[in-house]
C-alpha cells in the first residue's frame, strides 16, 4: 500500500500536531514494528480505536503497517483523515447510568496515531534492544507538551528492561500498560536506547 498520508498538499496536514521524535526509526526499528503488527493481527488482537467507523475497522491494519513502512504517527493521523476513517458521533455513558451521543473530538485521529504508533515503535525497540543484548531502554520526552504532567516527568530518565515492557505491551493492547510505558497519547514520552 502507498503511504496514504505523505501528501505534502494533504488538506488534512494543517490540523495535525508536530510528530513524535523517534531517534532510532530507521528500516530495521520499522521491520520489527511491521512484525509487531502483524503478530496483533493474526493473534486477532490488534487495538481497534471505539472512534473509528466501518471504513476505518477495515481498513486500520494497512494504514497502520503503511505509517510503520514509510510514516510515523503524524502521518498516520493524517491518512485516518483522509481516509474518512473517523465516526462522527460516539455513544457515551452518563453518570446516571445511561447513553448519550456525544461529537468525536477533533483530535481523535491524533491521540489514536499518536498513541499506536508510539506504542509499536517501542515494542519494536524492546524487539532491537534484545537481540542486540542492550540490557536497558530509557524514557525520554519525544515531543514537547504544554502542560506536562508531573508523573510524565518524574519517569523521564528512567531506565527500564526492555523484555519486561514488551511483554507488557504485547498483553495490553489498547489499554494502560501495567508498567505505565508509554504513558499513552499526549504525555509526550517514549523511550530509546541509553546515551
Amino acid at each position: 500500500m502507498q503511504c496514504l498520508a505523505s501528501n505534502p498538499s494533504s488538506k488534512y496536514r494543517w490540523r495535525t500536531t508536530m510528530a513524535l521524535t523517534f531517534e532510532m526509526l530507521d528500516e530495521k526499528t520499522r521491520d520489527y514494528m511491521i512484525d509487531e503488527i502483524d503478530r496483533d493481527v493474526l493473534s486477532n488482537v490488534l487495538y481497534i480505536g471505539k472512534n473509528l467507523n466501518e471504513q476505518g475497522v477495515e481498513i486500520w491494519p494497512d494504514l497502520l503497517r503503511d505509517a510503520a513502512r514509510y510514516g510515523n504517527d503524524d502521518s498516520l493521523a493524517v491518512a485516518i483523515l483522509e481516509n474518512g476513517c473517523l465516526k462522527a458521533r460516539v455513544e457515551r455513558k452518563t453518570p446516571s447510568g445511561g447513553s448519550t451521543t456525544a461529537k468525536v473530538s477533533s483530535i481523535a485521529h491524533e491521540m489514536l496515531a499518536e498513541g499506536e504508533f508510539n506504542r509499536f515503535y517501542v515494542r519494536a525497540l524492546c524487539r532491537r534492544a534484545i537481540d542486540d543484548q542492550v540490557p536497558e531502554l530509557e524514557v525520554f520526552r519525544a515531543k514537547e507538551v504544554r502542560n506536562p504532567r508531573r508523573s510524565s516527568e518524574e519517569m523521564i530518565g528512567r531506565r527500564v528492561n526492555p523484555s519486561e515492557v514488551l511483554e507488557d505491551l504485547r498483553n495490553s493492547p489498547g489499554v494502560e500498560p501495567a508498567l505505565g510505558l508509554p504513558p499513552g497519547p499526549n504525555s509526550g514520552l517514549s523511550l530509546r536506547f541509553p546515551s
